[in-house]
């Protein structure tokens, strides 16, 4: 411990005995290092907090997409610092006092792109940084930006809705074409080959449902033709007149009673009831009473045979013919989608790639239909998407914090570059001194020599100081304070000096 004690004082010693090198060195080194730091230009920073948040009248599913308002977002940053509106804050502030051509303004704009910074704080809040030579530049800057976007997007939206319904429009007017070609070739293959068939679809599918209809008229045409036969039936065992001895018109009671009767259960049973329906079984009872009233009554008026029209012939009749009139019409219905069938089987056997013309008919007028129909859907979205954008603007653009001039520069840090200076003169100047002693060996001890020599030193003599020479060293240490307290006082004043010029800068 000792050992590096004495090492620790022999070095001091060495730089002091040395200590106007190592002071002319500082001095250097400060002067020159304080000259380049006066140099650095100053920059200033200016911030502004800007919130972008997209609103809509519109329900959500006609808003538009879910992310659509991130990616606006996104779009509006980067758009922000364009070559284009950096060319227009060029123009629009003191920036254009520097330029006298649009070829100078490209380039100032170019150089603009590097001092401007954007970063986003949030979803939709995003930091505008301007670096500039002033602090009124640097704010002025920021503001611009600011009103070119808000200028910018207020008039874009509705330019850019616009030029999608020109769009759009087009698209639509030649979809259009191609929709009618389509249709005007799917009417004439149907019209040739398809006319008589029922249903929609391909000629499997209007075949099925041709096969389809043909069941359900058959199915139909026999239950027609069995309620026909039973119709017959019972048209066969009913008389047509109703016997009357005698005189025609000699008739009793108790017979008009009878055919009243029967002329009531005829009318029953056209209507459709039952043999147990409470009315038919009501009426049955009322025959037979009239029935054995009617053998029992004498003729009247005369000795002559007659009859009169029996009224459940006559409904049997009528039944009889609406049964045959609907056979017939299922029949000639069974008949003609048979023709069709076997018409259509003949062209097919003619020309067999009919199938396969009307299947990419069909489905080229589907995909058609559907790319209009999808054009369509987009294009009233977007027109009323337009609308509302007349009626409110689609982008709430609000300034958080406006931007300021700065008091203080942003780079470069002169009150630490002044310091680190001074800091390096005086270790440039310690160093000086102790690499001089170092490179002009002495011996300042005994020891030291002993080492050095590998004798043993007898003695040593101290220094005898006259007191002339010890005035002179007074004078000479008072000098080297001098110098030294001028190297502080020197970076004191530098220091307010920079003070002094932030002051007026701000």
């Amino acid at each position: 411990m000792n050992g590096l004690l004495d090492e620790a004082r022999l070095a001091l010693h060495a730089i002091w005995t040395r200590r106007w090198l190592g002071l002319a060195v500082a001095w250097g080194v400060c002067v020159l290092g304080w000259l380049l730091v006066s140099q650095i230009p100053s920059r200033y920073e200016a911030k502004a907090r800007v919130f972008v948040q997209m609103q809509s009248i519109l329900p959500a599913g006609l808003a538009g997409p879910a992310n659509e308002e991130q990616r606006t977002v996104d779009q509006l940053r980067q758009t922000l610092i364009s070559n284009i509106n950096l060319q227009k804050v060029v123009r629009g502030t003191d920036l254009a006092q520097t330029v006298s051509n649009d070829r100078e303004v490209a380039d100032r704009a170019a150089g603009l792109a590097q001092s401007i910074k954007v970063t986003a704080a949030q979803d939709n809040l995003f930091e505008i940084t301007t670096s500039a030579a002033s602090p009124k530049l640097a704010r002025d800057i920021t503001q611009k930006l600011i009103d070119i976007f808000v200028e910018s997007n207020l008039a874009g939206d509705r330019t850019q809705t616009s030029q999608s319904l020109r769009f759009l429009d087009g698209q639509l007017a030649e979809q259009q074409k191609q929709l009618a070609d389509a249709e005007a070739k799917r009417a004439d293959f149907q019209n040739r080959y398809l006319g008589s068939l029922p249903g929609t679809g391909t000629v499997a599918d209007r075949i099925s449902a041709a096969r389809a209809q043909m069941a359900q008229v058959d199915g139909e045409l026999a239950g027609a033709a069995s309620s026909l036969a039973a119709v017959q039936g019972q048209l066969a065992g009913t008389p047509a007149t109703i016997a009357t001895p005698g005189m025609a018109g000699g008739a009793g009671p108790a017979r008009a009673r009878l055919a009243t009767v029967q002329g009531q259960l005829a009318d029953a049973r056209t209507r459709g009831y039952t043999e147990s329906h409470p009315d038919v079984v009501a009426l049955k009872g009322q025959l037979a009473a009239a029935t054995a009233a009617a053998r029992g009554e004498p003729l009247t008026g005369g000795t002559g045979g007659g009859g009169t029209p029996n009224p459940l012939y006559l409904s049997l009749q009528s039944m009889q013919a609406d049964r045959g009139a609907q056979v017939a019409a299922l029949r000639m219905r069974k008949s003609q989608i048979q023709g069709d069938l076997d018409a259509l089987a003949a062209k097919l056997a003619i020309d067999p790639e009919v199938a396969a013309q009307q299947g990419e008919v069909e489905r080229r007028y589907q995909v058609l239909k559907d790319q209009y129909d999808q054009l369509f859907a987009q294009r009233e979205q977007l027109r009323l998407r337009g609308q509302a954008q007349s009626e409110a603007a689609p982008v709430r653009f609000s300034v958080i914090d406006p931007p300021r001039a700065p008091s203080t520069p942003s780079a470069p840090n002169r009150l630490l570059l002044l310091t680190g200076v001074l800091l390096a003169g005086v270790a440039a100047g310690v160093g000086a001194a102790f690499a001089l002693a170092q490179l002009r060996q002495t011996y300042p001890t005994t020891q030291r020599l002993e080492r050095a020599s590998g004798m043993t030193v007898i003695g040593s003599i101290g220094e005898v100081v006259t007191r002339l020479q010890e005035d002179e060293r007074r004078r000479r240490l008072k000098l080297f304070a001098g110098g030294a307290g001028g190297l502080a006082v020197a970076y004191v004043l530098l220091l307010g000096v920079e003070m002094l010029q932030r002051g007026l800068a701000a």
